[in-house]
């Protein structure tokens, strides 16, 4: 059963810790998850976490540490020597130890490893802090099962166990041959049935090895991840060897991570920033885009100046310019919300693209008939027959250019390597703005002979 933390719950810790009710803590809150402790010290005052962090057991300490929000987790650290960072370090997984020293500059980073006791430990995290955040090398982690296939099982046994040691969670077991190269896994069951003498070499499963390069992309492993619905996958380097491997752990924090990213691309912020994040830092991460849209409205504005007389002669005409702009925009970011999602799936083939595009335009043909039927009739029943044509007509043409825009947009910025989700923000609502006054007026005039 999970944990819900509750307004009651805090008032009852905080009264603990005011009274140094250690006791009560014992009973109600270090039996909890790391996870949930964690959550619990990012809802307090720096007192009072410090103080709680304090009391934790030095094996949790480190699982706790890894999952709190970065400036709790930045405060805490303050107050730590280099030794008992290392300490904290030696208790973590290779790859948390490895994101966990990201923050530190080059000088502290020798100077905590060189206080590591354990030096395997310290040699698997110097060699993660050399691939890139973003790809599947500085995901993975370096504690994981293998088995060699010239092992006899009763060998296996007994250097599994001494593996296991050093890992947490055993999903699968891995199989290389002398050259450690990956050649195929072994599943428990096989290895606990099979007679002791027989070696690995007969037992392993040596088809559809499903494994990622060290290079890859970490979203391009998600992908990996979900397609063939694996809770683990081995990482290989390029001369096919078994370096190290990737959990579901890591990638659901991927997923995660993405997910807020494009949230904040979609929104107009260009930055990965926190709640946490000084004024200055959120400031800078708004202001390109808000930018942006500040052009967007003077361009619209110059194409309007460009109709001024028909609009002089035919006020009616600006009654209708926000709906205009609004459906276009509106059209715009869902076409291009629905291509942004095919290609973080990466459907990015060409015969794939065309269907998008025949479909979007028919999906556009189908909703503007229809909004345009039914703004005719408004305009037709409150203004003139006129008027609901040069309307319906405009908005038609809006919805069916926006849905193209919305469509190639974030498609070109793809291909040439730009995150596409800009693509579903003030970007694409900006261009359909300006293009849909544009439309809509140049119908007016030329309706009008203006």
């Amino acid at each position: 059963m999970s944990f819900e933390l509750t307004k009651e719950f805090l008032e009852l810790l905080n009264s603990a810790i005011q009274k140094k009710d250690t006791l009560w803590m014992k009973k109600n809150l270090f039996i909890l998850h790391h996870a949930d402790i964690a959550a619990i010290i990012n809802e307090l005052e720096f007192e009072n976490y410090s103080y709680i962090y304090s009391l934790i057991s030095e094996e949790i300490k480190p699982n706790v540490l890894v999952e709190l929000d970065k400036d709790i987790r930045d405060n805490i650290i303050r107050t730590f020597s280099t030794s008992e960072i290392a300490e904290q370090l030696e208790y973590m997984d290779s790859d948390d130890a490895a994101d966990f020293l990201i923050g530190f500059s080059k000088e502290k980073v020798e100077e905590i490893i060189g206080k590591i006791k354990n030096i395997e430990t310290a040699e698997d995290i110097v060699d993660l802090l050399k691939y890139a955040p973003n790809t599947a090398g500085g995901l993975m982690q370096k504690e994981f099962i293998q088995a060699k296939a010239e092992w006899p099982v009763n060998k296996c046994v007994v250097e599994l166990r001494k593996q296991a040691e050093q890992v947490e969670k055993i999903f699968t077991i891995y199989v290389v041959d002398e050259k450690n190269k990956l050649i195929g896994y072994l599943s428990l069951k096989s290895l606990l049935v099979a007679d002791p003498k027989t070696k690995i070499s007969k037992l392993y499963q040596s088809q559809n090895i499903i494994s990622v390069k060290i290079s890859d992309d970490k979203e391009d492993v998600a992908r990996v991840m979900e397609k063939y619905d694996l809770v683990s996958v081995p990482v290989i380097d390029i001369q096919n060897k078994l370096v190290g491997r990737i959990t579901i752990d890591d990638i659901v924090d991927v997923i995660k991570d993405e997910a807020e990213k494009d949230f904040q691309l979609a929104s107009g912020i260009s930055e990965n920033i926190e709640s946490s994040d000084g004024v200055w830092r959120i400031s800078r991460a708004r202001i390109p885009w808000l930018l942006i849209g500040l052009l967007g409205g003077v361009f619209g504005a110059q194409v309007i100046s460009l109709f001024e007389g028909g609009i002089s002669d035919v006020p009616q005409l600006a009654f209708f310019i926000p709906l205009i702009t609004a459906m276009g925009g509106n059209v715009g970011v869902q076409s291009s919300a629905i291509v942004v999602q095919s290609l973080a799936r990466g459907n990015d083939q060409f015969d794939s693209i065309l269907k998008k595009l025949q479909k979007e335009a028919l999906v556009s043909i189908i909703n503007g008939l229809l909004l345009s039927i039914i703004i005719y009739g408004i305009s037709f029943f409150f203004h003139s027959n006129t008027l609901g044509l040069v309307v319906s007509i405009s908005l038609l043409t809006v919805i069916i250019s926006s849905a193209i825009f919305g469509t190639l947009i974030p498609l070109l910025l793809d291909k040439y390597k730009i995150d596409p989700a800009l693509a579903t923000g003030p970007f694409i609502t900006t261009l359909n703005d300006v293009l849909g006054l544009f439309i809509y007026l140049t119908i007016g005039v030329v309706t009008y002979g203006i």
